[in-house]
């Protein structure tokens, strides 16, 4: 057998690109940095961790009481998988990857065996939490590292490292490493009044709201399928759970089925609706939730047979910060290890890779993980002809079963449909599906003209924070208001004229801009990432292949702005805007403003040229940052724009006051999303270089006010900043900005914590009536 290697790390734990022989004489000898893997079996009837004597022949602290199951990363191993080997190979114990939750890394600087053994080591740090003990029988033990095992009270436990124990290898139970001891008390000590009472204040920041339209205006045809087209919509929520986090899913059931178990379970269940994971959208995504709450799993044959034991029951685990590359890449998958498989794939597997309706696997998952559904098996063999662990699988085979189901959906309602433009998107979205194309779906979206009205498929990108690649399912339907749709058409046929001149210099500025259609609806339902703050309007496509061809569409939700308006930015302009101002904030301003933000989505910089004369994208050079930047984009050159359609008279003067006025009042609601979410952190880089420029002020009683001498100069210097930051794709550029920029500044804080003093709610919680009659 070839010798182990390790690779080598610099001191913050990156890789250096070298590896070195694991023999002593080399990583060890020299002190290199590298990584290693820390198992625990925590028990949680007993509160009980598994401890392994190590070896006598173990070149480092033989005789002694260990972790759970620990060892080496292999140069160009994955971390996840060698926990998985690690503890197989040591206990004889085969567990998915659902099993293991990682809690945190620890660096491990420490020389023993007089100066011969220089242990410098990040170690990834994880917990499987059974229910029940596993027997000592159970475990088939590797010999030459293993001599025994034990169970132990945590607490007990962690009283012998911190009195340095000798029969116990050395942690510091105080130190860095006491995170264990603490991740795990604070879920056997819990105080269920204080979590419900918790949840409760977090529930308390939406404003439950119902939602309706007439639909009378549709034929009993119309009316069928739009119920088939409810049961698509409610497939796109199914596989939106999947994208989120795999075991999302396992904890969605396991808390619908258990809802009813308590008070404290009911809030659980309901907050988790909100949020469609365990993070809390509005808590810049903070667990409300453990893995102690979450599925019971039950493996029969993760270790060898004993007579009378059903086998290992354990909680499917998630991990405690919401990981940035959602389910679209593996977990412990880096920047640095895409990047350098990306540069060995051909032209078009990297356009695949990179691509918004692909996923990334590891081969390796599949020869390992017992949870891996055949189909998924089998995805990995026809997909693998690389020598590398990761490959790229498309959308249509990894969600196959669910989107063959939302496929027959849309062909049976394409069927009823009377309107010809709604038949062919439903068709053709249909055929999108499965094919993994959806150039023809997407046109036939923007060319709809029907009452009933529906956006379905992937689209958005904000959940993929690695590098914004990644497209998560959605679903709107509504009924079109005919006459809003009409009163705006002002917009779409002015964008050309926007573009042309726009505050940006005419090199980065796009040629060939369409008109944009925009439909307004009332929505009667909505699925898949409409997660935590509800969307008040969206401006699609995204490809930007389809935006360079035709353009974009926008869809105005009306009742959501309406319901916004009335709940959320009304109230927060009686406590933050000061009171000469107050009676500028009107409905018709914010919802022209958002009108103008979609539109404005539309124009600018997306195709570019890069300074070595190569063609981009925005969203590729900006990867992660460029949500935040774009949705600050379209805020900001949204409001230029519509002082713009002032000056040449194509809306009323008596505006102006207004738009400013409700802008401002609009910052605070978008803040208070939090500063992770793409839309709170573009509006706190804007509010914050208004302040900075003198457009708004801050008054002794704590309200704020525009200054009108000011705010028109200082939109259209951040518009311009902006927007010559996506013309050269300048990533650094957009850190800086962002960092700068958002931050939660002394004025700011002070005014956010006077809205939640008075309860003023952040954002609506919608049900739909009407959808839930069609589904039955």
């Amino acid at each position: 057998m070839a010798e182990e290697h390790f690779d080598v790390l610099t001191k913050s734990g990156e890789k250096t690109g070298v590896s070195k022989p694991r023999h002593v004489s080399e990583i060890h000898r020299d002190g290199d940095y590298h990584r290693a893997v820390h198992v625990w079996i925590f028990v949680e009837s007993t509160q009980e961790l598994l401890l392994q004597l190590r070896s006598d022949d173990k070149d480092s602290w033989p005789g002694q009481w260990d972790i759970s199951s620990a060892g080496h990363i292999s140069a160009g191993d994955p971390s996840l998988l060698s926990a998985q080997r690690e503890l197989e190979e040591e206990l004889g114990i085969k567990l998915p990857t659902d099993a293991f939750e990682k809690i945190f890394v620890f660096l491990q600087e420490c020389v023993t065996n007089n100066g011969k053994f220089i242990n410098n080591e990040f170690n990834d740090v994880y917990l499987v939490t059974v229910l029940h003990p596993i027997p000592l029988d159970a475990f088939t033990l590797q010999k030459e590292e293993v001599s025994a095992v034990k169970y132990i009270p945590y607490e007990e436990y962690r009283n012998l490292l911190a009195k340095e124990d000798p029969a116990y290898v050395p942690y510091e139970a105080n130190g860095d490493y006491g995170k264990l001891f603490e991740i795990i008390r604070q879920r056997c000590q819990v105080n269920v009044e204080a979590r419900s009472l918790s949840l409760q204040k977090q529930l308390q920041r939406y404003s439950p709201v119902t939602l309706e339209a007439n639909l009378a205006e549709l034929s009993e045809a119309d009316q069928k399928a739009l119920g088939l087209i409810v049961k698509a919509a409610k497939v796109i929520d199914d596989i939106f759970y999947e994208q989120v986090w795999y075991s999302n899913p396992a904890l969605r059931d396991w808390l619908k089925e258990h809802a009813n178990a308590s008070e404290l379970d009911k809030l659980k269940w309901d907050y988790f609706l909100i949020n469609k994971s365990p993070w809390s959208s509005l808590d810049e995504n903070e667990p409300f939730l453990t893995t102690a709450d979450s599925a019971v799993k039950l493996l029969p044959e993760a270790t060898k047979l004993i007579a009378g034991w059903k086998g290992i029951e354990y909680r499917a685990a998630f991990p405690l910060t919401k990981p940035p590359g959602a389910n679209f890449y593996p977990p412990d998958m880096d920047k640095m290890e895409f990047n350098l498989w990306l540069s060995s794939l051909t032209e078009e597997q990297k356009h695949a890779a990179t691509g918004f309706f692909s996923i990334i696997k590891r081969r390796s998952e599949a020869n390992l993980d017992a949870s891996q559904s055949n189909h998924l098996a089998n995805i990995a063999k026809k997909l693998t002809d690389s020598n590398s662990d990761l490959y790229s699988a498309p959308y249509s085979e990894i969600y196959r079963p669910f989107l063959t189901k939302a496929s027959e959906l849309l062909h049976k309602a394409g069927d009823l449909a009377t309107s010809q433009s709604l038949k062919k998107l439903l068709h053709s979205k249909a055929e999108a599906f499965l094919s993994n194309d959806y150039y023809d779906s997407d046109i036939a979206w923007m060319d709809l003209d029907s009452k009933l009205d529906i956006t379905i498929g992937p689209y958005e990108t904000y959940e993929d924070e690695i590098f914004g690649y990644k497209a998560s399912f959605e679903a709107f339907i509504g009924i079109r208001d005919d006459k809003a749709t009409a009163d705006l058409k002002l917009f779409g046929d002015n964008l050309k004229l926007l573009e042309d001149n726009l505050p940006l210099d005419s090199v980065y500025k796009s040629k060939d801009v369409s008109a944009a259609p925009i439909r307004v609806i009332q929505l009667i339902y909505n699925s898949g990432d409409v997660k935590g703050p509800q969307t008040v309007a969206y401006n699609l496509p995204n490809d930007e292949k389809i935006v360079e061809d035709r353009g974009t569409s926008m869809v105005m939700l009306k009742n959501v702005q309406e319901a916004k308006f009335e709940h959320i930015l009304k109230p927060i302009a009686e406590v933050i805007i000061s009171k000469e101002q107050r009676g500028f904030v009107d409905f018709d301003s914010f919802f022209t403003h958002t009108i103008c933000h979609e539109c404005c989505h539309g124009i600018g910089p997306h195709t570019i040229t890069l300074p070595d004369g190569q063609t981009s994208t925005v969203r590729k050079e900006l990867q992660e940052l460029h949500s935040a930047m774009e949705e600050a984009k379209a805020d900001i050159v949204g409001l230029w724009a519509l002082k713009f359609l002032i000056t040449k008279g194509l809306l009323p003067k008596s505006m102006v006051e207004s738009m400013y006025v409700s802008f401002l009042a609009g910052c605070f609601r978008s803040i208070r999303f939090g500063l992770t979410e793409a839309h709170g952190k573009g509006q706190a880089l804007q509010f914050n270089w208004l302040y900075e420029k003198g457009a708004f002020v801050f008054h002794e009683d704590s309200t704020f006010s525009v200054d009108f001498t000011k705010v028109e100069d200082a939109v259209e210097s951040l518009s311009h900043e902006i927007l010559t930051i996506q013309g050269r794709g300048d990533k650094k550029a957009a850190t800086l900005l962002l960092n700068n920029y958002c931050t939660i500044t002394g004025p700011l804080k002070t005014s956010l914590e006077k809205l939640e003093s008075v309860k003023v709610p952040v954002d609506i919680s919608p049900t739909f009536p009407l959808a839930d009659a069609l589904m039955n």
